[in-house]
Order: C-alpha cells, then structure tokens, then sequence
C-alpha cells in the first residue's frame, strides 16, 4: 500500500488545486481552490478557454461577477471529477465587511444553484479574520456552509468553533515558513521537523481542542511544504494537498502510521477557551505569527482575484 492509499484510511484527501484534470490521478474525495491557483491553471493552455469563454459570455458584468462566474465554472468542473466538496472563496478585499462576505457568498451559492449543483457540495471559503468568522456564522445559520480559510493562529479557531462554522483550514506551510525565516541561519530542518514543526503543532493543539470539547468543525490541515508535515497530521479530519505532494506520498510504501486520534484527543485534560471581540483582536495581536500571516495572505489573494 502507498502512503496516499494509508492515509484515505484515517483522513479524508483533498486536492489543492484548480488543475482539475489532474484530479483522477489521485482521486480525492474534495477540493480546494483560492484565486491563485486559479490563476495559475487559467494560464496553462487546456485551461485558457474558459477564461476566454467567460470573459465572451459575460463582457457587460461587472468584473467582480465576471471573476465570481470563472470560479463557479472551475468549481462544477471540479464537481464533475470528485465525489464530495468543492471550496469556492469569496473575494478577500471583503474580508473585513461581514455584510459584503454574506451578500458575495450568496451570489456564488446562486451561480452554483443555477447551473444545477446540489449545494451542499459547495463550501464557501472566507478568510478567518473577525468580520469573516461573524459572516460564516450568519451563513451556516442560512444553510450555507463555510472553509474558514487564513487561519494561523488558535484564537482564529476557537473562534470558528464558536461560530460553527463546517470546516476550518489551518495553514501548516505558512507557518512553519514564517519561523523558519525567524531563525534565519539558526534553524534545525531535522530538529523541526515531523511533530516538532511549529505548523504541524498548530494544528494537533486546534485538532486537541475541538475533539476535547466536543466541536464539531472539521480540521482541514492546509498549505503543505513537504510529506513530513502531511505524515506527523496523519488522522486529521481532512488533509487538503497540492498534486506535487499528492504524487510523492503515491511514490512512496513505506508505512505511515496514524498521529492524531480523536479518542485520544477527548481523554486530554485541556482548559476550555472562548473569544468575545475584544479577547479575539487581543489574542490575535499577541501572535506576531498569525498577524503577519493573515494580513500577507489577504494582500496575495486581493493581488491573484485583480489578475485574473
């Protein structure tokens, strides 16, 4: 057995990516998609006609629909290759306007309604900033479900958990990028590696947590770096994983063993931890990490939506 084929029996896989033709290769159960990786499919050429398609279709829209209708059409492409969910993302220049995140997301709900997909496939993705977790809150409410996406940091979660929102997608990658430019010359690849990488810890205390108390949004380890941050998060609820790293663990038999069990997560002694405005903008502005992380994403994903 591969370890991709090892790993589909404690996580659900999901693939990162808008290449969908690269999609039955690996059969996953979901995907995920945010602006840049639709940019970067737009600009192969199996892919440039749908851009050229929408852009003919709807030239007397305003671009942000326009924008809006290419990520429907990725996302039921998408559809048509996977047996669960796809993550579409609301615009993130909304993501401190909760009442611009709801109307948006509504609009992509109705796109998707339109060209016949059963919207319970659809997980609308909205960066975890406060304004964005309160909008996810109001949505799920409405029947629409979320991928709080950006998430850095454990006050951004516990926060999700709150709101009840389905599905949160800590990004492993970006964490561990952020220390390991923080040690510059004095970062330790193999001492920081597996369960001692600062992204993976993240995500087991998130994961911990949740199962400790209870909650039931599911964890959705994201933005991957290499094998050994998806092996250490083997158990995980949801893995979502580029088709480079898709590919390695497909390559590899050697054995992969569970990390993270939710029995063994609910048996922990944990304090119990909630966020009212206030405490959340503290504890957010207490993490240089996540602070940074967050605002630098939201910049990058406004950048990749203008370019398309």
């Amino acid at each position: 057995m591969n370890q991709l084929d090892a790993l589909k029996r404690y996580t659900t896989v999901v693939a990162d990516t808008g290449d969908f033709l690269q999609l039955e290769q690996f059969q996953p159960r979901d995907a995920t998609t945010n602006p840049s990786l639709i940019l970067k499919s737009v600009q192969k050429p199996e892919y440039a006609h749908l851009l050229a398609d929408t852009v003919a279709r709807f030239r007397d829209r305003p671009l942000d629909e326009i924008v809006d209708r290419l990520l429907v059409r990725f996302g039921c492409e998408i559809l048509a290759r996977v047996p669960g969910r796809v993550s579409t993302e609301v615009d993130a220049r909304l993501s401190f306007d909760s009442a611009a995140t709801v109307a948006r997301a509504e609009r992509l709900i109705e796109l998707y309604q339109a060209a016949g997909v059963d919207t319970s496939r659809v997980l609308i993705k909205i960066a975890a900033t406060w304004e964005g977790i309160q909008a996810a809150e109001q949505l799920e409410q409405r029947g629409i479900h979320c991928n709080l996406t950006l998430l850095f940091s454990f006050a951004q979660a516990v926060a999700c958990g709150q709101a009840r929102v389905q599905l949160i997608s800590p990004f492993v990658g970006r964490i561990y990028d952020w220390y390991k430019k923080q040690a510059g010359a004095s970062w330790d690849e193999a001492a920081m590696s597996g369960a001692n990488d600062p992204g993976v810890q993240s995500v087991r205390q998130i994961y911990q947590f949740y199962k400790r108390f209870g909650i039931a949004t599911e964890v959705m380890g994201a933005s991957f770096r290499n094998i050994g941050q998806i092996q250490a998060l083997a158990g995980c609820d949801l893995l979502t994983i580029s088709p480079d790293l898709l590919g390695a663990l497909s390559a590899s038999e050697a054995p992969l063993a569970r990390a993270l069990d939710p029995e063994a997560a609910a048996a922990l002694q944990l304090p119990f931890v909630q966020y009212d405005e206030p405490a959340f903008r503290l504890a957010l502005n207490e993490d240089a990490m996540a602070t940074e992380k967050l605002a630098e994403g939201i910049r990058a994903f406004c950048a990749d939506a203008l370019k398309l």
